[in-house]
């Protein structure tokens, strides 16, 4: 159990970097940042200038707010044809010196948590047939997330080829929004995905693994994997810091009752607004380290099937089942009862 917990509690940012297509998207369609921020209840200034990170659940948030005040179906489309080499941060320039496109992906494995914690990837070849699968960490209702990472890929790959790449395969968990709508799919990917799918897949010929990347410098590669190194290391160093201890306080005192800032505080010997000056430093709040920790706890005891929800609800701190069914929705835009049976 704790492994979930530090798995998700961790990852729970995106880059600045990767945040600005986003909002140039939304400009490009008359909403600007202030209007982001006030629809998403962020404070002024949180957006514009563009900050190092943002809280993950935020930029989720922002891609359905954007996507409703611009009135475009299909924002998360547009997000990611937006996306640029400067979008992925260093991991953009470890993928621009790789010899290849399979080494380009194994090298995405690693370090996309440099630019986002928003799902993570894994690759597989099959025979003929490579399988690129994009785990998302939130909701398979979150069409314009899936429709970004996609879609970002897709832009990233031709030009990192220097040319057009064929038509993958692509199966998404999603359900599309409306078929008479499809065709801005076909634009985009050069198919029609498949929906409703039971994961988030790119199918293609794999072959394409040996392709090599044009106008690569591999010479650069090891500087830069090693810079990339670094980066991982002091985020571990991070996580491990304030809002690891923050997160242990709230595991061990989840079952107690409801935890607040003030007791966490002092038993880590801090005042509550020094904490959350920490926290601020760190690029998060106590409210956030909270919902993180409920949420990977949630989804841990979910997938045992000896607890009822009404002792999960008490687990994490609830007094009633129905605050820890209408918090589950925020997070995962599903009840437990219907997560559980779509994951045990």
């Amino acid at each position: 159990m704790t492994t979930a917990l530090f798995d998700y509690a961790s990852a729970g940012r995106v880059a600045g970097a990767y945040l600005q297509p986003l909002l140039e998207a939304a400009g490009a369609r008359g909403v600007p940042a202030r209007d982001l921020e006030l629809a998403a209840g962020l404070p002024a200034g949180s957006l514009d200038p563009l900050p190092e990170i943002l809280p993950a659940g935020d930029y989720v948030r922002l891609l359905d707010i954007a996507a409703t005040l611009a009135d475009d179906h299909h924002f998360g489309l547009h997000v990611g044809e937006r996306v640029k080499l400067g979008t992925y941060s260093v991991y953009g320039l470890v993928l621009l010196s790789c010899r290849d496109f399979g080494h380009a992906l194994e090298q995405t494995q690693r370090y996309e948590q440099l630019a986002h914690d928003l799902g993570r990837s894994a690759l597989e070849v099959d025979g003929a047939i490579a399988r690129y699968t994009w785990h998302s960490r939130y909701s398979k209702q979150a069409r314009h997330l899936a429709d970004s990472v996609f879609a970002g890929i897709r832009v990233f790959g031709d030009w990192l080829a220097g040319m057009p790449l064929p038509p993958a395969e692509l199966a998404l968990m999603h359900d599309g929004g409306d078929p008479a709508l499809h065709g801005e799919y076909v634009r985009v990917f050069g198919a029609l995905p498949h929906f409703n799918a039971p994961a988030n897949v790119a199918a293609f010929d794999a072959q394409l693994l040996s392709w090599p990347v044009p106008n690569a410098d591999p010479l650069l590669y090891p500087v830069l994997q090693q810079h990339a190194e670094q980066l991982l290391k002091q985020r571990a160093q991070l996580d491990a810091g304030i809002a690891g201890q923050v997160r242990a306080s709230i595991v061990r005192g989840l079952a107690q009752g409801q935890v607040r800032l003030a007791p966490v505080a002092e038993e880590l010997g801090l005042s509550p607004r020094t904490l959350q000056r920490k926290l601020a430093d760190a690029g998060m709040n106590f409210q956030q380290v909270l919902d993180q920790t409920r949420y990977a706890l949630a989804q841990d005891y979910l997938r045992q099937p000896g607890l009822s929800l009404v002792d999960i609800a008490f687990l994490l701190g609830y007094q009633e089942q129905s605050a820890f069914n209408h918090a589950f929705r925020d997070w995962a835009g599903i009840n437990p009862g219907a997560w559980r049976e779509a994951n045990t």
